[in-house]
């Protein structure tokens, strides 16, 4: 379990990921020690994962968004194996959910352009074993996106 302090030290660091322990320190108002030995205890006990530099899509020539229902031929367990190990391998797609539903699998991507995203879809995911239909969402306007969690 965490307490205030804990979920403070992990507001600040999610919205700043390379700030020093002093400045974390200082903002939450504790000894740098302290926020040394709080830290060293949330990353052993997971609750951070991980850091990671958040990058510009536009920049990256990387700014069509685009949403995709997945619709598998059978829901069995080697159908599912076999498309999770092959959307693993696929740089593209930023996120897959198997969600309960009207389908199986929701997933997030990114690439330069809706050309880009045709090739995408009859070049690999059409072809990945078990995927019967695919229904195609592009984002025209991306409103919120964070990568923060509500602590």
């Amino acid at each position: 379990m965490i307490d205030e302090m804990d979920r403070k030290l992990l507001r600040v660091l999610q919205a700043e990921g390379r700030i020093t322990n002093q400045e974390l320190a200082s903002r939450c108002a504790i000894s740098p020690s302290a926020c040394l030995d709080r830290m060293r205890r949330l990353k052993e006990r997971g609750y951070i994962s991980g850091y990671a530099a958040l990058l510009d899509p536009e920049k990256l020539d990387q700014s069509f968004l685009v949403f995709v229902e997945v619709v598998l031929d059978r829901t069995t367990g080697d159908v599912f194996r076999r498309f999770s190990a092959a959307v693993a391998e696929r740089p593209e797609i930023l996120e897959c959910h198997m969600v309960a539903g009207g389908f199986d699998y929701l997933l997030k991507l990114r690439l330069k352009d809706m050309a880009a995203y045709r090739k995408f879809l009859v070049d690999v995911l059409a072809e990945i074993p078990g995927v019967r239909e695919t229904r195609t969402y592009a984002v025209m306007d991306e409103v919120k996106s964070t990568t923060a969690l509500p602590i």
